[in-house]
C-alpha cells in the first residue's frame, strides 16, 4: 500500500549558467547549521573539482542534504552549461520537485528554458527563486513576467502555473515572499519548500525498486551508484537484481556490501535506506546509470529517458612529435585508452570509439567545453596526447540528405557591437531570428546556427565586443546541411627546423604575424609558432643566428626587440587549430603543429586534396 514519507523532501536546484544555484546550495548549508559556528567555510563549497573552482562553474551535479524543522531535504545541485545538460535530464529523476533560480537581471536565459523544459516534462512543482535581487540593476518584477510567459510557451499545466516566487540574494543569505518585506535570513525558502515540494510517495511493503541517476567513482572502492529508493528499502548485505529498461535481457544477481546516505557534505553509512530515501550504494562493479535495483522476486525496471546524444567529435592520439614523452608522465597507447575508458565511468555523454589504428580513439561529446574539461582533467593528471580540431557529428534523414547539429544562440551586447556579431555569425551561416533592445543600452541577438559555425568563435567574439558580450548556446536539434564554412582566414607560422627559438630568428620572423613562442623554447620542423599575418602557410626559421663578421656594426650592442608572444589558453588553442593540424598536450606545455610535419609529404598532400 502506498504511503506518503512526511519527514524527506528531495529538491532539484536548476538555473541558467552564473545564476548563482552553487551559491544559493552554500547559504541553505549554513543556516541549516551543517558548519560549526567558527567553522571557515570555502565559497561555492559544492563546486569540488578544480576546474569547476577556477572556472566558477557546476560540471558534476552534487548531491548534499540539510536537516529543517525534523524534516531532511535532500538537495542537488545541477550545472547550468548546455554542454552537461545530460547531467540535468537525469538527476530530475530523483526528485519530487525543482527550485528554478533566475537571475534578477539577466532573467530568462536559454538553459533556464532547457532545464524547466526537462522539469515540466517530469510532471515536476516549481518554485522561482529570482535570486540577486541586491544588484542594483535588478528588475524582480519584469522577472516574473519573464518567467511566466516562459511557462506559457512550454505549455505548463494549471498547477504548474500556480508556481510561488522566492525573492533572495544568496551572497547576502536572505530570502522574502513580498519584495516590500526583506527578511534576515533563508527561511522563507525552506519553508516554501516544505509546503510546495510533495513529499516522496512509496509502497514500504513492496519488492526494492531503486532508480540509479548519477555514478561517482572513488579510486578506493570504485563505481559508487547514486539513486533514489522508489519502493520498499534497501539493506546492506541484501541480494538484488540489475535490470535495465532499454536491455531487456539484462539480469544480474549483485550483493549490496555498503550503503550511505547524505548528510551535509559527507556520506554517512547506514544499514537501512527506506523508500523516498536517496542513497549511495558502493560494492557493484559495474554498475551504470538507468540501471534499476530490485528484489529477485519482482524485478521491474523504472522507465529512463534515453542520454542526449553527443554532436561533436575529436580524435585524441598517441604523442608522435619529435618531443614526445619528455614532459608527460602517461604516454602509450595503453594509457590513453584506459583513461578514456575509465572517464565512461562517470560521464554518460561521453563516447569513445576505437579506430582503425591503436594510436587514436574517437571521442564524442556534447560541446567544446565539454571535451576541453576532459582534455584540462588528463593534462593535469600527468597524460601527454595529442587532439585533431573538433568536428561536427552528421546525421543523414530518411532520404540520404546530411543533417548537421543545430544551435539556438543568444548574444547580449552593447548597441555598438551588434552590426559586427550579425556580420561575423552570418558568415558562419547563422540566421538572425529575433532582435530586442534590453536596459543599459544592450541587445539581445537570437541566431539560429549549424554546431560547426561556433566551433573557434567564442575568443574572436570577447575581441570583437571587448570583453563586453555574453554568448549562450543550446542544442536545437538536427537541421538539413547549410554547405561550407572557412573557419580561418590566416595562415600558419611553421617552424623549419628543430632546435630552440633565439631571439635573432624570432625577431626577423614577428614581422610575418604574431607569434606564440619566445626565445628558448624547443621547436621543431613542422610546429605552428605564430599567426600568419595573411592567408597562407609559412615556414619559417626561428634557430637562426646573425652570421658573425669581423666588421662592427654601430648598432650591434643595440638589443632587438620582440614583441611579447601570445600565449593561447586551452581553449584559445583548440579554437585556432585548422583541420590539417594538431594540438600536442602535456602537463607543461600546448603546442600547435601540422599533421604531417615533413614539408615535402605535406605539399603534396595538399596538392592531392586540391586535384
Amino acid at each position: 500500500m502506498k504511503q506518503t514519507r512526511n519527514d524527506v523532501r528531495n529538491v532539484a536546484i536548476i538555473a541558467h549558467v552564473d545564476h548563482g544555484k552553487t551559491t544559493l546550495v552554500d547559504e541553505l548549508l549554513k543556516q541549516s547549521g551543517v558548519f560549526r559556528e567558527n567553522q571557515e567555510v570555502a565559497e561555492r563549497v559544492m563546486d569540488s573539482g578544480d576546474i569547476e573552482r577556477e572556472r566558477g562553474i557546476t560540471i558534476l551535479s552534487k548531491n548534499t542534504a540539510v536537516m529543517y524543522k525534523g524534516t531532511k531535504i535532500n538537495i542537488i545541485d545541477t550545472p547550468g552549461h548546455a554542454d552537461f545538460g545530460g547531467e540535468v535530464e537525469r538527476v530530475l529523476k530523483m526528485v519530487n520537485g525543482v527550485i528554478l533560480v533566475v537571475d534578477a537581471f539577466e532573467g530568462v536565459m536559454p538553459q533556464t528554458r532547457f532545464v524547466l523544459k526537462k522539469a515540466l516534462e517530469l510532471n515536476h512543482p516549481v518554485i522561482v527563486c529570482i535570486n540577486k535581487i541586491d544588484r542594483p540593476e535588478a528588475r524582480p518584477e519584469e522577472i516574473i513576467d519573464e518567467v511566466l510567459e516562459l511557462f506559457i510557451d512550454l505549455e505548463a499545466n494549471e498547477k504548474q502555473l500556480d508556481c510561488p516566487f522566492v525573492f533572495a540574494s544568496a551572497k547576502e543569505g536572505t530570502a522574502t515572499l513580498d519584495l516590500d518585506n526583506e527578511n534576515g535570513n533563508m527561511s522563507p525558502l525552506f519553508e516554501t519548500i516544505l509546503n510546495y515540494i510533495p513529499a516522496p510517495v512509496g509502497d514500504p511493503d513492496a519488492g526494492t525498486q531503486v532508480l540509479i541517476s548519477t555514478i561517482d567513482y572513488n579510486e578506493y572502492v570504485g563505481r559508487i551508484g547514486v539513486g533514489k529508493v522508489d519502493n520498499g528499502s534497501v539493506c546492506v548485505g541484501q541480494e538484488v537484481v540489475i535490470v535495465n529498461h532499454h536491455e531487456p535481457d539484462k539480469q544480474q544477481k549483485v550483493k549490496i556490501s555498503k550503503l550511505y546516505e547524505f548528510d551535509g557534505l559527507n556520506k554517512v553509512e547506514v544499514k537501512e535506506a527506506k523508500f523516498g530515501s536517496i542513497t549511495a550504494i558502493s560494492g557493484i562493479s559495474d554498475i551504470r546509470i538507468g540501471d534499476t535495483l530490485c528484489s529477485p522476486e519482482q524485478p521491474k525496471p523504472i522507465p529512463f529517458q534515453k542520454i542526449s546524444e553527443p554532436t561533436i567529435a575529436m580524435q585524441f592520439n598517441v604523442n608522435d612529435s619529435p618531443l614526445a614523452g619528455q614532459e608527460g608522465k602517461y604516454v602509450t597507447s595503453r594509457h590513453l585508452r584506459d583513461r578514456l575508458m575509465r572517464e565512461l565511468n562517470t560521464d554518460v555523454s561521453l563516447r569513445v570509439e576505437e579506430t582503425d589504428t591503436t594510436e587514436s580513439f574517437k571521442v564524442s561529446g556534447r560541446g567544446e567545453l565539454h571535451l576541453s574539461v576532459l582534455i584540462e582533467n588528463m593534462r593535469r593528471e600527468g597524460y601527454e596526447f595529442s587532439v585533431s580540431k573538433a568536428e561536427v557529428l552528421y546525421h543523414l534523414d530518411e532520404n540520404g540528405k546530411k543533417q548537421e547539429p543545430m544551435e539556438q544562440v543568444y548574444v547580449d551586447v552593447p548597441e555598438e557591437f551588434s552590426g559586427t556579431v550579425i556580420e561575423k555569425l552570418s558568415i558562419r551561416k547563422g540566421e538572425l531570428v529575433n532582435m530586442k533592445p534590453l536596459t543599459g543600452g544592450y541587445t539581445r541577438l537570437e541566431f539560429s546556427i549549424p554546431a560547426r559555425g561556433l566551433i573557434g568563435y567564442r575568443g574572436e567574439f570577447l575581441t570583437d565586443t571587448k570583453g563586453n558580450g555574453i554568448m549562450n548556446s543550446v542544442f536545437a536539434g538536427y537541421g538539413p546541411y547549410k554547405g561550407d564554412i572557412q573557419y580561418r582566414k590566416q595562415g600558419s607560422l611553421i617552424a623549419f627546423e628543430a632546435g630552440e627559438a633565439i631571439t635573432y630568428g624570432l625577431y626577423n620572423a614577428q614581422e610575418r604575424g604574431t607569434l606564440f613562442i619566445g626565445p628558448g623554447e624547443k621547436v621543431y620542423a613542422g610546429m605552428v609558432i605564430g599567426q600568419n599575418g595573411r592567408g597562407e602557410d609559412i615556414e619559417l626559421n626561428v634557430c637562426k643566428t646573425k652570421h658573425l663578421t669581423n666588421t662592427r656594426s654601430s648598432s650591434a650592442d643595440e638589443a632587438l626587440r620582440l614583441t611579447p608572444p601570445r600565449i593561447l589558453s586551452l581553449e584559445q588553442a583548440l579554437e585556432f587549430i585548422d583541420t590539417d593540424e594538431l594540438l600536442e598536450i602535456t602537463p607543461d606545455s600546448l603546442r600547435i603543429r601540422k599533421k604531417i610535419l615533413d614539408p615535402t609529404l605535406r605539399k603534396r598532400s595538399a596538392m592531392k586534396k586540391q586535384a
